[in-house]
């Protein structure tokens, strides 16, 4: 159902630019493009024509008419196509906003219509709003398949799955003094498992996901002087850490994003651990052992020309993260000065060894070169959240087969967890959050 006022915006980003898309949606839609050229043109075509409101001609543009319900939002929709002039596009959103039943649209609110009509779900949503905001491959192609319907299609199968076994069991309820109804088929217990097998395969995915989404965190830690602020520069190629002698200079994190291969890889330069009487070093230091325990990656430099310590983290073995502890690489740095024993790899700022070397490490180190982005699920907390919600109830229903009422609960838990993932229940707090994120025009 369509709502009540027309929503307009610029939905094509900062100006000036080539070309500016104003786009309209809702009952009015088609009555400014009946005032601009005199009647509605075909659905789905460009019309070239002076853009005329009030009888003023403020620009010349193009023209699409897109009725619902076979538009985005699945209302009444049109765009205008014109210069990017700032001027232009001031002048036309303040004469289409003027008009009783067509304000502005709030941020988002285009794709809520869409939801709220049936055209998106809330996976396909958050795709989208991804989507949008994609820097890297690996985020675009994740977010592709969010929005095309990768995780929707596995959460219908699922869904359909579970109708089946619960009228299964509706069936031993309602119908059990009936001769003709007899117990559970044969295998009924190895599809629950089968099903559980699969939703908890899935869910357990979600940490790749949420790094190729939000990207892998590497903090450069070790004692002051160590090279940690001179290695960011390096692998940023920038100048954004304060590089000096002076033990103590980096009192706060610094983050910069690095594109390696698509992957997203967020690179946390942190203040040098050492006890110290400086109450803004002492925030630093906890700043960056917070950041330490928070990181996929820990990088500690040990430099030749120290004394050598110990990460406050113990190393792990490789892909140990018991109690949440992230993996930590000792890194030689300054290794034009001598070696460091007992190292994972060596680098140095002032000849460039080991920096290309050390980039690819961080890539192989994210997952991203074991995984095809577009074939990973889930990416997000909430993601996780649902899937284990209903493995775990379909679990529990696998125990309580001896009740078939207890079990079909069980079930029905399962199919709401599902349920509130696409967002036919329970989302409006999901929703809100979601699309106060979106920009002005979508």
């Amino acid at each position: 159902m369509g709502s009540a006022d027309t929503i307009v915006a610029l939905s094509s980003g900062a100006l000036p630019s080539g070309v500016a898309v104003v786009r309209l949606s809702g009952p009015m839609a088609g009555a400014v493009l009946v005032e601009i050229i005199g009647h509605l043109p075909p659905p789905r075509r460009l019309i070239l024509s002076d853009i005329v409101l009030d009888g003023d001609t403020l620009d010349r543009g193009l023209l699409a008419w897109m009725p619902g319900p076979n538009s985005f939002t699945g209302e009444d929709c049109a765009e205008l196509q014109l210069h990017g002039s700032p001027a232009v596009v001031r002048a036309v959103l303040r004469k289409l906003a003027c008009r009783h039943g067509l304000r502005l649209a709030e941020a988002g609110e285009f794709t809520r219509r869409a939801f709220e009509n049936g055209k998106l779900n809330l996976v396909e949503a958050e795709g989208l709003g991804d989507l949008i905001a994609a820097e890297t491959e690996n985020q675009r192609m994740l977010a592709h398949a969010r929005l095309e319907g990768g995780l929707t299609r596995q959460v219908e199968g699922w869904r359909e799955r579970l109708l089946d076994l619960r009228a299964e069991l509706e069936a031993q309820i309602d119908f059990a003094d009936e001769s003709d109804v007899g117990s559970l088929p044969e295998g009924f217990r190895d599809e629950l498992l089968h099903l559980h097998a699969d939703i908890a395969r899935v869910a357990e995915s979600a940490g790749q996901g949420r790094i190729l989404r939000d990207g892998f965190r590497v903090v450069l830690a070790g004692p002051p002087n160590s090279g940690k602020s001179s290695l960011f520069n390096a692998l940023s190629s920038s100048d954004a850490a304060i590089v000096s002698d002076e033990p103590g200079t980096t009192r706060d994190l610094k983050e910069l994003p690095l594109d390696i291969n698509g992957q997203l890889i967020v690179l946390i330069d942190s203040a040098g651990l050492r006890e110290t009487g400086s109450q803004a070093e002492a925030i630093g230091v906890a700043r960056a052992r917070q950041a330490m325990q928070s990181a996929d990656l820990v990088l500690w430099l040990q430099a030749p020309d120290q004394p050598v310590e110990r990460p406050p983290l113990a190393v792990p073995e490789p892909g140990d993260q018991r109690e949440g502890r992230p993996p930590v690489l000792v890194i030689g740095s300054k290794s034009d000065l001598g070696s460091v024993p007992g190292t994972d790899h060596r680098v140095s700022v002032a000849t460039g060894e080991g920096l290309t070397a050390l980039l690819d490490l961080l890539y192989r180190s994210s997952g991203a070169s074991l995984v095809r982005a577009g074939e990973l699920l889930v990416s997000r907390e909430r993601d996780r959240i649902g899937l284990i919600d209903a493995a775990g109830a379909v679990r529990r229903a696998e125990g309580h087969l001896g009740s078939a009422e207890i079990a079909a609960e069980d079930l029905r838990l399962a199919s709401t967890a599902l349920e509130r993932l696409l967002g036919r229940i329970d989302a409006e707090a999901v929703l809100d959050r979601l699309f106060s994120a979106f920009c002005i025009g979508k």
